[in-house]
Formats: structure tokens, sequence, C-alpha cells
């Protein structure tokens, strides 16, 4: 009898590891709480991955495979997955033990010790639900002065023939994300997200949760998430049908009280396997061909699915274990109480908070440009908002936070990820959503109690790394903007950062 580990990212019946399966094979899942809090996830996260678990369970049983499944409370749960290997391998009389490659480099690092440990082979298959392999990506990243995604992603298309006539894209060019910056228009109607019904399953793991990680991040309610692969594809077709054809125009706009925007939502379908990327794909370019979305939108989904998806996985492993370690601007502040509670004076961060506590939520702009982009300037330690990140997103796992995070938030590897910081002002924040006309700061000023925080936290970042960024060929006009400055003015950029800083420091309101 071969034993079969399904982990909770890994819920298709296309990996690897079941490609052969037999009935004969015991197929084991578990819920443990080494998966579950080595950091404290999001309590709707949880929610999600293990509804999701236990109808993947309960779909494989209907099959006719021979399902182990483990649930939390289990009394005989010994809370790792080498415990729950280890009960198996001694009460039953298994052969082999056959692994998809997991997505993360410490669960990689423990397969790898188990044949030692349990004396039973161990076979790791490649995670063939991805479309280049880490094996394919060093080979395409050996010797590259640079590892620019648009070169990938080219590289990808072509591979794949998506979005081609003959071997030049369609449209005569690869990349249309300058038609994709538009700001939200006053009155802008939004489409609801995909909202999928709750059942018996569902409810059963909403109560453990909340007796079982009360003290986590997160709400729990309203929670709408498909937690099967039939819900995921029709969120899929909701998407498609009635969100695509304004993704692109306003994928970067950011709206108070429009958490979903014209975003898809389905990475967390994406990421634990529910959807497969090439489907996504195929959906997409399908509705360009057919008249239903214009080209800049379908090309700017299908890049973030077959171009950067593809190529943070490609950096992930190319560069681990050391890419974890990486702190290329030496930044050490301690990660504000804000992120967790929302409190605070700025009302761009504080939506993002508050949307991502409701959601386990927030699309890529606010990420990056208003939650990033102040943790960056405000030179918050890798380690802290890299934790924050991996715990508060549904869609989070190490191999898609992390060089997201230490690549394009922090700019912590250096430029290995980015060309160069994304580091910017009040005034990006102002254009490119309705934030700051509810916000006690004005982005108009530049200093003062009034003034945006990240309007002289911007230029007091520049200053703090004039050593490292100042030869960086993309902030060539900036620096020279910053050396026309005032000796007046400069002191003033570093008196309000030093006051702000020393502010959010003991956690006072800010």
């Amino acid at each position: 009898m071969k034993l079969r580990l399904i982990l909770g990212d890994q819920l298709s019946l296309s990996v690897s590891n079941l490609s052969d399966a037999s009935v004969d094979d015991l197929i084991l899942m578990c819920e443990v709480k080494q998966e579950a809090t080595y950091v404290k996830h999001h309590k709707k996260k949880i929610v999600f991955v293990f509804s999701a678990m236990r109808h993947f369970a309960k779909g494989l049983r209907e099959q006719g495979y021979n399902v182990r499944y483990v649930a939390y409370d289990d009394p005989n749960n010994t809370g790792s997955l080498l415990g729950e290997v280890k009960r198996v391998v001694i009460s039953h009389d298994i052969s082999e033990i056959v692994l998809t490659n997991p997505g993360e480099h410490r669960v990689l690092s423990e397969f790898e010790t188990w044949y030692n440990l349990l004396g039973t082979p161990v076979t790791l298959r490649e995670d063939d639900r991805f479309l280049c392999t880490p094996r394919e990506f060093s080979t395409w990243a050996e010797g590259r002065k640079q590892l620019r995604m648009e070169f990938f992603y080219r590289e990808m298309r072509r591979k794949h023939h998506i979005l081609m006539d003959a071997n030049e894209p369609v449209g005569g060019q690869w990349n249309f994300d300058a038609d994709n910056r538009k700001p939200a228009p006053r009155n802008l109607s939004v489409p609801e997200t995909f909202m999928a019904p709750m059942d018996d399953i569902t409810q059963d793991v909403i109560d453990l949760v909340t007796v079982e990680f009360a003290d986590h991040f997160g709400d729990i309610y309203p929670f709408n998430f498909a937690v099967t692969r039939p819900d995921a594809l029709q969120a899929l077709d909701l998407f498609i049908s009635e969100r695509l054809s304004l993704f692109g125009d306003y994928q970067d706009a950011m709206v108070q009280g429009e958490p979903w925007m014209y975003h898809s939502h389905i990475g967390l379908y994406l990421n634990c396997g529910l959807l497969t990327p090439l489907e996504c794909i195929a959906r997409a370019e399908e509705a360009y061909h057919q008249g239903h979305a214009p080209l800049n939108a379908v090309e700017g989904f299908i890049r973030q699915i077959l171009g950067w998806r593809e190529y943070v996985r490609g950096i992930y492993w190319h560069k681990m274990p050391e890419y974890k370690t990486l702190n290329a601007l030496g930044a050490n502040r301690h990660l504000p109480e804000f992120y967790w509670s929302g409190q605070t004076q700025m009302n761009c961060v504080r939506q993002c908070v508050l949307e991502t506590k409701q959601n386990a939520y927030a699309h890529h702009i606010q990420r990056l440009m208003v939650l990033g982009n102040f943790a960056l300037i405000a030179g918050i330690d890798p380690d802290e908002i890299n934790e924050w990140y991996m715990l508060v997103y549904a869609d989070a796992y190490e191999w898609v936070e992390l060089p997201n995070v230490n690549g394009m938030v922090l700019f912590a590897d250096g430029g290995l990820l980015a060309s160069k910081p994304y580091a910017a002002s009040g005034a990006y924040i102002n254009k490119m959503s309705n934030y700051c006309k509810g916000c006690s700061y004005k982005p108009t000023i530049k200093n003062g109690p009034k003034a945006c925080p990240f309007n002289y936290l911007y230029w007091d970042f520049m200053e703090r790394n004039a050593e490292i960024l100042s030869g960086n060929p993309r902030m060539g006009f900036m620096y020279k903007t910053l050396g026309r400055m005032s000796d007046e003015k400069r002191q003033a950029v570093a008196d309000d950062s030093y006051n702000f800083l020393n502010k959010i420091s003991p956690d006072e309101k800010v």
C-alpha cells in the first residue's frame, strides 16, 4: 500500500502524487497545529483551508478512494505532518510515501528527512500544476545580470502560446500596463464579488476555529469564499463575465468601501489548487477573442498569472533559503500596532487594514502602494512585515508572499526582483484613490502636523538610503530633486519624520 499525503494547498485531482493513485492506496489529509499556527493565520484563512480540505476529502471518498482524514480536534492528532504520517506507517503496511513538492522551503526541508526518520521510501514529485518548474526557471536565470519579470513573461507567452499571433504578441506589444493605471471615476458601479453559500461542513469548521483560534487576527463573518471546485469555477466565470472588461482600466484604483473593485479574487483558489492557471488563462483569452473584454484587461490579467505568479515562485526556489534573510536597506523598526487594529488617522492605511481584517484580502495596489509603501518608507523590519503579510491574507503561502514582500514591497533583496523601490508620497495615493478626502492629513501639505506622513517619510527614506539608492538609474531624477532642496526643507523633513516615527514606536495613535 502506498501512502499519498495531500497538503492544504494541493487540493487538485490533477496533483502529481494522485496521478496514478488507486483505490488500494491510502490518501492522508490532516489539519495539524504545526501548519495552522507557525504564523497565526487569519481566522478566515483557516476556515477556508480546513473547509476546502474537508470538501476535497469528501469528493475523493465519493470517487472510491481510501481517505484517512485527521481533524484538528481529533484527540489522537499529533499536531504535525510527520506525526500523522508516522502514525499511518506504524499501523499500516506502507511500501512507499508519495509526495508532491510542497510550496514552502521549510516543508520541503522536513520532507527530505522523512526517509531517515521513518525508514520508508519517500518519493517527491514535481508540482506540475505550475507552468514553469524551478529547474526551468534556474536555467532561464543562469548567466543573466538582471532577472526581470517582463523578459521571463515573454518566454512564458511563447512557450505556452498565449495571446500570440504566430511568433508575435497579439496587438503588436507584449505589455499593456500603461493603459491600466486609471483612477476610478465618481459613482463607479462595481459588481459584487462571488458569494458562495455556506454548508454544514463550513459551519462545523467555523465553530472549530472560533474556539481553537480565538486569539488569531481577523473576522470570520461574513464567510463567502468558495470551498469546492465547482464554486471556484463559478467565481472565475463571474469575474470573466462581469469584471474582466474593466479590470485593466481600474486595476490600480482604490475606492473607500469597495474592497473588491474589478479584481478576480481567485488567487486563494489558484494557490490552494481549486483552480488551475491554464484554465483561468484560457477563459480570459477566450473572452478577448469573442470580443467580451479588451486586450489591455485580458493581457493584464494573464500577466498576473502567467508572468508574475510563475516568476515570483521561480525567484523563491532559485534563491531560498538565503532569500528569507535579506535586508539590503537595513530596516529594523518594529511593525506599528495599527497594522492590527487599523487605529490610525492615516485614512488610507486604516481602510486597507480594516478591509484586510474583515476579508483576509486586499488587492495588489492596497498591499503594495499603501500598506507596503508605508512599511518601506518607515523602515519596518522585513521579518515583522513578512510575518504580517503571511498571516493576514487567505492567498498567502511563502513562495508567493516572500518575493512579493522582500522584493517588490521592501526592496530587501537589493533589486534582484524590482528595478527600484516602490516608494511614493501621498500624491500617488491621492491620485489613485478617494481615501485622502476622509483623512485627517492633507496630501497637498508637505510638512507640519497636517502634512500627509507619506510626504515627508518619502524624502526621509530617500535621505536615509542615499548611499545605497542614489546610484540607481531609475531614481536619479528624485535624487537630483532632493539635492536641490534647501537646508531648511531637508531639516523640516528630518524633524517631521523623527517626530512621527518616535510616536509609532510606543504605539501612540498617529
